[in-house]
């Protein structure tokens, strides 16, 4: 199956504070804020939306290719994600700008002060899916806002079934907006705080979006996630963790498991399963792109906690 990735590329860099934030904020000075935080350590992470479900999508065997748009500092990224099995023919790179960043500094207190530099992910509203070979399924994850509009809008029209994923742009994105995408979607997924932005800024609930997409998907962290469908429901419980590390890029992984149940033809319920198992792995090291498995591997985490993998 031909699969189009599309989504945010981007770079973490996460530092540490050793102390404490409030400790440096004068309340009568407020204001007037001027303060530089000396920090201990920061790491470069890759990250991004496009590349955390490609990559994912690699380990469970598929051939991804990520359409979406990075900077100058992408020739690195570049090439991990191709040794990883992920199809980057389709990445622009826009020459004036770097990749899109996102700057975290987090204290002892697990307090954060963080910014985001859009860089050349403003320029993903250029590529059109007229321009490429029909792919057979399309995920449209959390890019730049007039990309995801545009990108939904091109699938329609083209007869491309797609996965509608606004997560992070929930906040950013109109209720017009939101309801174009949802509209002619394969599945609509999101979080349960994001499903309420959603239900707030549209006026849609669950069987609102059914009569216009096949299947809602609604992830609950340790609750595990609530799949909708043809007036059916099934609550797919969350895969216990061997331990906790991070939980960045857990989304991004579920929607990885769920689009291989899609490409292998599984029930709405067992490609949520697929997404319970992928996102606990992720769960269970930094970041998005740092763990590993074989398929056999995953499908005999499967098979603990849902019995076998049938079709």
């Amino acid at each position: 199956m031909k699969i189009i990735v599309t989504g945010s590329i981007a770079y973490d860099y996460l530092m540490t504070f050793p102390g404490s934030f409030t400790d440096h904020l004068l309340p009568d000075q407020l204001a007037h804020i001027s303060l530089s935080f000396l920090v201990d350590k920061m790491e470069r992470r890759r990250g991004g939306c496009a590349p955390n479900i490609a990559y994912t999508l690699a380990l469970l065997g598929e051939k991804p290719t990520i359409m979406a748009t990075a900077g100058v500092d992408f020739d690195e990224y570049r090439n991990w994600l191709n040794s990883a099995g992920v199809d980057t023919s389709l990445v622009h790179i826009t020459p004036d700008k770097f990749t899109a960043s996102f700057f975290c500094n987090t204290d002892l207190h697990n307090n954060q002060i963080a910014s985001f530099y859009a860089g050349a992910m403003s320029d993903a509203r250029h590529l059109s899916f007229h321009d490429i070979p029909k792919p057979d399924l399309v995920i449209i994850s959390p890019n730049d806002p007039m990309a995801m509009v545009k990108h939904a809008k091109e699938c329609r029209e083209l007869g491309i079934r797609y996965i509608f994923d606004p997560g992070q742009q929930c906040a950013r994105s109109t209720g017009e907006e939101l309801a174009a995408g949802i509209k002619g979607a394969a599945v609509l997924i999101s979080n349960d705080y994001e499903f309420e932005l959603i239900r707030n800024k549209t006026g849609l609930g669950e069987s609102d979006i059914l009569r216009q997409c096949e299947a809602v998907f609604i992830t609950r962290g340790a609750e595990g996630s609530s799949i909708y469908w043809s007036g059916e429901q099934v609550i797919v419980p969350a895969v216990p963790e061997q331990r906790i590390i991070d939980p960045t890029g857990v989304g991004d992984a579920y929607r990885g498991g769920l689009i291989k149940g899609m490409a292998m033809g599984a029930s709405w319920e067992i490609c949520g399963r697929l997404g319970s198992v992928a996102a606990t792995y992720v769960l269970e090291h930094v970041g998005g792109q740092s763990h590993h498995y074989t398929w056999d591997e995953f499908v005999s985490r499967y098979q603990d906690h849902f019995g076998a993998l049938t079709l």
